[in-house]
């Protein structure tokens, strides 16, 4: 598996799948989560909401992945999953890993080759960058997989910078 970084906008990737750090809703919101759901059109939020009438009628749980459609964008489809909020007095590292772990689980039932992930929980659930790094890069390279392209695409120049070091990190 090659794992690269790009400093960029993970909607503007060519890869089969794209992953979205969604809320539970599943119904979009700000950040990555409203960035794929509004370049990627209201195909996207369509699946979401059968998802929500089938399955998911409680939102999806922290941790969990699932697929949908990627409706306009350039990917085949977008592998929604819930990071967990950071907290400084209860550790939810395991949640976090199990988005990537999840993610990747979704990609192989999918016959995805490529996908791209953005840096989860790291944005507005206060996740400190480093260490969300430290878990997606190192959770990434310990999953089994039939993904060969794995990238993490990194809207900052200070997330960009963090998953550099996790992954010069053996």
């Amino acid at each position: 598996m090659k794992i690269s970084l790009v400093r960029g906008d993970i909607t503007e990737q060519e890869v089969d799948a794209i992953v979205n750090a969604a809320n539970s809703s599943l119904l979009g919101g700000g950040g990555v989560d409203g960035a794929i759901h509004r370049k990627g059109g209201p195909e996207i939020l369509d699946e979401c909401r059968k998802l929500r009438a089938s399955h998911y009628a409680g939102g999806l749980p922290t941790g969990q992945a699932v697929a949908t459609t990627a409706g306009r964008l350039s990917a085949k489809w977008v592998i929604h999953t819930v990071g967990p909020v950071y907290s400084a007095s209860e550790d939810r590292s395991a949640q976090l890993a199990s988005c990537h772990r999840e993610s990747l689980r979704a990609a192989d039932d999918l016959g995805v080759a490529s996908i791209a992930f953005p840096a989860v929980s790291a944005g507005i659930y206060g996740w400190p960058v480093d260490d969300a790094a430290r878990i997606a890069v190192g959770t990434v390279r310990s999953t089994p997989t039939n993904v060969n392209d794995v990238r993490f695409v990194l809207f900052t120049d200070e997330a960009y910078e963090a998953y550099e070091r996790a992954l010069m990190k053996p």
